[in-house]
């Protein structure tokens, strides 16, 4: 009964996390940018913030070689949603259909942590992981996320942390 009621609400805030990724990838409420991380807030139709940012480089290999892949946005990004109780929830989207069986791993200047998958979206597994990360990510100079699809191509995509700690403060003023 308990594992039944874990799991429901572990499907539920992924289903939220993703519905806020759509949502943060049509949002123009940008109200902030920290160098390489922009800030976004939304009031409707509840108070939401989020801090994104785009891969400085992408990889792409299949059988250790390089080629091109087509994805759609690919993106690292922290969210505050407070009447969900999310406050900092990392999340990646690799712009294609992860494989369920291989985790997502982010590594921060050597510090590494799986991320479970659903579809294309990735997450720590529990809010203890959220703020390992993030404390993580405030330390960094870069962010290295590798996944490999269902096709059996691997991605490394790297992320500058310039301005993270910034924006994430910024986030945490308007909506921790």
């Amino acid at each position: 009964m308990i594992r039944s009621m874990a799991y429901t609400c572990g499907f539920m805030a992924m289903c939220l996390a993703a519905a806020s990724v759509a949502y943060a990838q049509e949002s123009t409420n940008r109200v902030d940018a920290k160098t390489d991380w922009s800030v976004f807030v939304e009031d409707q139709p509840t108070k939401e913030c989020w801090i994104v940012s785009k891969p400085t480089k992408i990889v792409n290999t299949r059988g250790g070689q390089v080629v091109s892949a087509r994805r759609s946005d690919i993106l690292l990004w922290v969210t505050y949603r407070p009447s969900n109780g999310i406050n900092g929830q990392v999340s990646f989207t690799g712009g294609y259909a992860f494989d369920p069986e291989k985790p997502v791993q982010l590594d921060i200047g050597g510090s590494k942590f799986d991320l479970f998958v659903d579809g294309e979206y990735a997450w720590p597994a529990t809010a203890t992981d959220d703020n390992k990360i993030r404390e993580a990510l405030k330390r960094g100079s870069s962010a290295i996320v590798s996944a490999q699809s269902r096709r059996g191509t691997q991605t490394n995509d790297t992320f500058s942390l310039n301005g993270f700690t910034a924006a994430l403060a910024e986030a945490e003023k308007r909506c921790g």
